[in-house]
């Protein structure tokens, strides 16, 4: 599906419980809608029709950090630099309601709870509970002494985790009068930037600034994460559960890369926005299209119904689960370039388009010897075996081609630095 470009930098997104809408939330203060296609064409693979333009408003000047759509789908809820809550209807753009003076605070995150029930986080680690039906705030936390990144709702037992700048997870029980944390984590001294649930709400993954996945684990309680993944480049920015197991996380490299957690394994690079930042990710409600927004100033949609479906043939790296484990390295193609990612490790990752990830030396050699010695193997197996070769003979080919400067990628230097001026005083 084609990207939906803007002209100015988008900081969030959501997409409609029931509709194919996605909505996303600009640096000027503009929230824009648009219709996208629901299913792709058997034959070509492609979306049916590209994305579609539905409204536009503008309920602030300043920027619009973070933006939810109510459980009822009826109305989008805005927050950001200026601290207030914009309420819009969701399928006419007209604001129908304003807390404007919500957070004494720049909003940075906004998520629904349950039923009528909304969350905010504000840049001094102040969290807020709000009732669509009230005007005030219904309760208030004040643990957090950093800027709150992301939420996570746990229906299960009405809780709510958050993560903060402060290098804190805590947990808040919604239904409770208390304004006293169930939990608050262990500083894990790092900056935690995005926060998933997995594996039917058991264990949590969180992104870190220094791009390690710290991994919590319920029945073992909040204080210390019980697991750290290595292997991101940058920080992790934002992290979505494609299944029970498997997550998509945005990085500050601009690539979302697909992994298994426990046991983990890195799958893939599914999409790229260039050398840009990504900011936010969500699934939409089918499960289809993975929405990503990032300072390229664009909303990609990427398909990934069927990421998974030859999986057991495609295979990938195992990842060990120890804390000194350092995966730093991966192999990928970007979109739209024919050029790799080095680094110097000994796991690499493939890109979506099918390539099977490399094995290491050992594990190539030892295919080699096994076609030497195995000449009568079945014609299946010597199919397998040709197609493992030609793949690492073009990863090869690319790899040399790369070290004499060709196909390499041009720094996009002049252009992050035109973006950059002015930019973080409007944030």
């Amino acid at each position: 599906m084609p990207d939906i470009k803007f002209e100015n930098q988008p900081f969030d997104l959501s997409f409609h419980p029931s509709e194919p809408l996605v909505y996303a939330s600009l640096l000027t203060g503009e929230i824009k809608a648009f219709r996208y296609a629901d299913e792709t064409d058997s034959s070509t693979g492609e979306a049916t029709h590209d994305p579609e333009a539905v409204w536009s408003t503008r309920p602030t000047k300043k920027c619009m950090r973070s933006l939810e759509v109510q459980e009822d789908g009826k109305r989008v809820w805005g927050c950001g630099k200026a601290g207030g809550l914009h309420a819009l209807d969701a399928a006419t753009g007209k604001v129908v309601e304003e807390r404007l003076e919500a957070h004494g605070a720049p909003v940075n995150r906004i998520a629904n709870c349950f039923g009528n029930l909304l969350a905010t986080g504000d840049d001094e680690g102040l969290i807020k509970l709000w009732d669509h039906r009230q005007k005030d705030a219904v309760r208030e936390y004040g643990h957090h002494w950093e800027y709150i990144s992301d939420f996570v709702f746990l229906d299960d037992k009405k809780q709510l985790v958050s993560t903060s700048g402060d290098g804190t997870v805590s947990v808040i029980d919604v239904r409770s009068n208390s304004t006293t944390p169930l939990a608050v984590s262990d500083d894990q001294e790092d900056e935690l930037l995005s926060i998933v649930s997995i594996k039917g709400g058991t264990k949590h993954v969180v992104g870190t600034q220094l791009g390690v996945l710290s991994v919590f684990e319920r029945q073992k309680g909040w204080q210390d994460s019980v697991d750290r993944i290595m292997g991101h480049p940058a920080s992790v920015e934002a992290i979505v559960a494609l299944t029970p197991d498997i997550v998509a996380t945005g990085s500050e490299d601009g690539m979302i890369r697909v992994m298994q957690v426990h046991p983990n394994k890195f799958l893939g690079v599914i999409a790229t926005h260039g050398d840009f930042p990504i900011e936010r990710m969500r699934l939409d409600r089918n499960f289809r299209w993975l929405g990503s927004v990032s300072h390229d100033d664009t909303l990609k949609l990427t398909d990934v119904a069927d990421l998974f479906e030859d999986s057991d043939e495609e295979g990938g790296e195992d990842v060990a689960e120890d804390d000194d484990n350092d995966v730093a390295s991966e192999t990928t193609e970007k979109a739209g370039e024919a050029s790799d990612v080095d680094s110097d490790s000994d796991a690499e990752m493939t890109a979506a388009d099918g390539d099977e990830v490399d094995q290491d030396g050992d594990t190539a050699m030892e295919d080699t010897q096994n076609e030497d010695s195995d000449s009568d193997s079945d014609a299946a197996e010597d199919r397998k075996a040709a197609k493992r070769a030609a793949q690492r003979q073009k990863r090869k080919d690319r790899k040399a081609e790369r070290k004499m400067g060709v196909g390499m990628l041009v720094p996009k230097e002049e252009k992050k630095q035109q973006s950059a001026g002015g930019f973080f005083d409007d944030l």
